[in-house]
């Protein structure tokens, strides 16, 4: 985990829950409202609010078998185990498995007092103290905005990668230097995954999607698309392009290629941020240069050669990069120019469609 807002966010709920709880309930020991403080912090506004929801039930219900099995089994180790495997198997039951973590140490606290309701209610509060200080720190103190990071995040991430894309064939960059900077692209792109997952989550979750939130979401799930397919080039020519016997013009071959591929994936991320006029022609001959270069990929090549067969499996990832831009640059032109009458709606809805 990388400092930044949660990072912050989470000390000043914990911060929080402990003044509030020796404030108002002046317990002992207010670490469980710290506790809960720490668990209660999501990455969205939506999993804050759920997870409020489902911790809310969950520690009730907890707190509520804990005292019973207090008071019917005592705090002995092996009663606080079968009250445990109880409590785990009534909260996957209920499909919130995620909140059982803290609904457990709930439980633990509870029957610590061996049926004493007084100390049980005081640390079902505590509990809940700290929960409402989590959910209320991240919706007020900067609310996560998990599509606007993803936006910011593509651009970088898109830099990186074409850095590395471009020195692949050449074999410019130290092989070390290589291995770790696509190590970190690889967990940029996983980080921009689950950003877009959040974000698609809310979208869904709290409120109707129009038809314009519906074509961002395709443009986004594209743009994600579109990096995985540049990030498995570098995978797929790190396993077997160097692997197989080659010439200086096969080299030149993909290297040219690439390069194309590349500028054609810039163009289009600066047609969405309406940096670019519209160009038919360039999106048209990239199409042409794309498919011909598979098609000489595969005729020119002599399978029967050693190392054949590797050189064709980088040249169908290159291609398959190439055939998501030519989707991506569409969209962008699309973005800019979608008519709003239902009709164009349509056309573009139908086109969107995933094949």
């Amino acid at each position: 985990m990388s400092f930044g807002a949660r990072v912050l966010k989470t000390g000043i709920a914990v911060t929080l829950a402990l003044y509030l709880s020796s404030l108002f309930l002046n317990p002992q020991s207010p670490v469980p409202a710290a506790i809960a403080a720490i668990f209660a912090m999501q990455p969205s506004i939506y999993r804050s609010w759920k997870y409020f929801l489902d911790q809310l039930q969950t520690t009730t219900l907890g707190a509520i078998v804990a005292l019973v099995g207090g008071m019917v089994l005592s705090n002995e180790p092996i009663a606080v185990g079968l009250i445990i495997v109880l409590v785990i198997m009534i909260c996957l039951k209920l499909n919130m498995g995620e909140t059982v973590g803290l609904t457990l140490v709930t439980v633990v606290s509870i029957m610590e007092a061996s049926g004493d309701w007084h100390f049980a209610l005081n640390r079902f509060l505590l509990t809940l103290v700290g929960i409402v200080s989590a959910f209320l720190i991240n919706i007020t103190v900067f609310p996560p905005k998990p599509k606007v990071q993803f936006v910011k995040q593509i651009q970088s991430v898109f830099s990186g990668m074409s850095l590395l894309l471009r020195s692949s064939i050449s074999a410019e960059i130290k092989e070390v230097v290589f291995r770790e900077e696509k190590n970190n692209l690889g967990g940029s792109i996983k980080s921009l995954s689950d950003k877009y997952n959040l974000f698609e989550e809310e979208q869904k979750k709290m409120k109707r999607s129009t038809f314009s939130e519906t074509r961002q979401m395709v443009v986004y799930k594209q743009m994600l698309l579109s990096l995985q397919k540049g990030y498995e080039v570098l995978d797929s020519v790190e396993r077997h392009y160097f692997q197989a016997p080659r010439t200086t013009a096969m080299d030149q071959f993909f290297d040219s290629h690439l390069e194309l591929v590349i500028k054609f994936h810039e163009h289009a991320l600066l047609k969405f941020e309406d940096k670019l006029k519209p160009n038919g022609e360039e999106a048209a001959q990239f199409v042409l240069d794309n498919d011909r270069f598979m098609e000489q990929a595969i005729t020119e090549f002599d399978i029967d050669k050693e190392g054949m067969l590797r050189l064709s499996i980088v040249a169908a990832a290159i291609y398959d990069y190439g055939y998501q831009l030519e989707r991506l640059n569409r969209l962008a032109e699309h973005v800019h120019s979608a008519s709003e009458d239902k009709e164009s709606q349509d056309k573009i809805l139908n086109w969107l469609k995933w094949p």
